[in-house]
């Protein structure tokens, strides 16, 4: 069903130009996507809705655009050229390879399923009487699969944080893993594999002139953070925002724009005093939650995950996880970064990045406080919960309908006359032309109006104008909302007030206040 899901939402994305696979006349490109008319419009949208919360709501918060290529050394001080790898499992018969910690995740979320069926069971049963906690204390099934997370996790984390290959492939062996391809559990060894991409600078094809795509844009921040500071006239605590593309070679990519070789982030950096740190990431951590929850796609469809793991840099972290159609996957993350970054940059760039803090009187390199979240995956989170397969009518018709929060919709209106005669083309033309100043409107003319509207809910368009001969007796048009297909008459002069009130940008920020 999962799959079948996914499989309907990758279609229907290229359809209507929302995604289409890179250079596809060539066959495309593995785990490489292009965004078509519709989905340019979309990431837009999504990236402004970040960027107006982070950066216009927080006046401490400023933006940056930095290179995507930087000195090599940025990477080794990072940790990135010595330690950004996967470990890397295949299997003999499929011939596939899989990240190992991913498998045993996957395992480990069958259990978890099982706790939840039966949860979602009693539930059902007893109704309101239904006591959650005491049925986790209680019931054997839920007992006995939490008895096995337990068991597994005590040994995963060690095993990660020990950076045991061995042991992962032990634990994928003792729990009979099987491949999700073949059923086959023939497996390799597991090995490392570092995720960056090298190509060289210049001419002279040599190691010293080595350089890396960016696997992530924290570090442009960081090796800019004094020049924002000085330049800004920044005071402790401020952060600093970026929005650009990543490149990691992944080898195991795989569930459409999920997990790409070529992605785009939007992160934000949080400078604070030493101590202060927990208290930062409380506070991005629950703000960052709230921003999820704002587009109201369904509170039940996120939950959070503390890292069993944690990052070389971190002391702590967590990862805001999405129901996608192959299940809860993380969308964003928040880590406490503490001052390794800067402090690893000053070491090896022989340069102080101290800030001194008057209040105090002292100097010292700050903490770090990050939020993380994949606009691609975002952009997945999006499709997922706003697609629907509804029966309209009385005649089993269905509709395909993309309820995309009206703020972030690639079309706002479409602008319908009914036939494209007695002048009601005329009409609409003006109409779009007025429009067209706030919104980011659609005319279209082509097809029955039945068609249309079909058409403008397969694209999420919120709202469609529809131009008939009554509006050139009473100046109003029929407004038509995509989610309840429901019909209103108004005034053409009160157009921009009343769509402006339910597409604003402002409407949907006012929710984060």
């Amino acid at each position: 069903m999962a799959d079948d899901l996914l499989k309907k939402i990758i279609a229907h994305s290229k359809e209507y130009g929302f995604i289409f696979p890179s250079s596809e006349i060539y066959d495309g490109l593995s785990a490489v996507y292009d965004y078509g008319q519709n989905g340019a419009e979309l990431k837009k949208n999504i990236k402004e809705y970040w960027w107006q919360s982070m950066v216009q709501l927080h006046s401490n918060i400023v933006g940056l655009d930095a290179a995507i290529f930087m000195h090599p050394k940025v990477w080794e001080a990072s940790g990135h050229v010595g330690a950004f790898n996967d470990p890397l499992i295949d299997n003999k018969d499929s011939k596939k390879r899989y990240r190992a910690d991913v498998l045993i995740e996957e395992f480990r979320a069958k259990y978890e399923a099982k706790i939840d069926n039966e949860v979602k069971k009693a539930k059902k049963k007893f109704g309101d009487s239904f006591d959650t906690e005491q049925f986790f204390k209680t019931n054997p099934n839920v007992l006995r699969n939490q008895n096995k997370i337990d068991k597994l996790n005590e040994r995963f984390v060690k095993a990660l944080n020990d950076n045991d290959l061995e042991e992962l492939r032990q634990i994928i062996i003792d729990n009979e893993i099987a491949c999700p391809e073949s059923g086959s559990k023939n497996w390799t060894e597991v090995r490392q594999f570092n995720l960056m991409f090298n190509t060289k600078l210049g001419s002279v094809s040599d190691s010293a002139n080595t350089i890396y795509l960016r696997p992530e844009t924290a570090q442009g921040i960081f090796v800019n953070y004094l020049n924002v500071q000085k330049t800004g006239r920044m005071k402790i605590p401020f952060g600093i925002a970026q929005i650009g593309k990543a490149f990691r070679n992944e080898i195991v990519a795989r569930q459409f724009i999920f997990r790409m070789r070529e992605f785009e982030q939007m992160e934000m950096q949080f400078f604070v005093r030493p101590g202060e740190e927990m208290k930062w990431y409380e506070y991005w951590k629950e703000f960052r939650i709230k921003w999820h929850k704002n587009l109201e796609l369904g509170n039940d469809k996120y939950k959070t995950h503390d890292h069993d793991k944690l990052a070389h840099y971190a002391n702590a972290a967590v990862d805001i996880e999405f129901d996608f159609p192959m299940g809860f996957k993380e969308v964003e993350g928040i880590h406490s970064r503490t001052n390794f970054d800067l402090s690893r940059h000053q070491e090896f760039s022989g340069k102080k990045l101290q800030y001194f803090d008057p209040e105090l009187n002292e100097s010292y390199v700050p903490y770090v406080v990050e939020t993380s979240i994949g606009l691609d995956r975002m952009f997945m989170t999006i499709l997922s919960a706003a697609y629907k397969e509804e029966v309209v009518g009385d005649n089993g018709e269905t509709r395909i309908v993309l309820s995309i929060p009206p703020a972030l919709a690639p079309f706002k209106i479409a602008i319908l006359p009914l036939v494209k005669k007695d002048g009601l083309s005329e009409v609409a033309q003006k109409i779009f032309d007025k429009l067209r100043l706030h919104f980011n409107v659609m005319y279209e003319e082509k097809d029955s109006i039945g068609k249309r509207y079909r058409r403008q809910d397969a694209i999420g368009t919120p709202y469609c104008i529809t131009i008939d001969h009554q509006t050139i007796e009473d100046n109003a048009v029929t407004l038509r909302h995509r989610d309840t297909m429901e019909q209103e008459r108004i005034s053409i002069d009160d157009l921009i007030k009343t769509v402006e009130e339910k597409v604003s940008m402002v409407k949907l920020l006012e929710g984060l206040i």
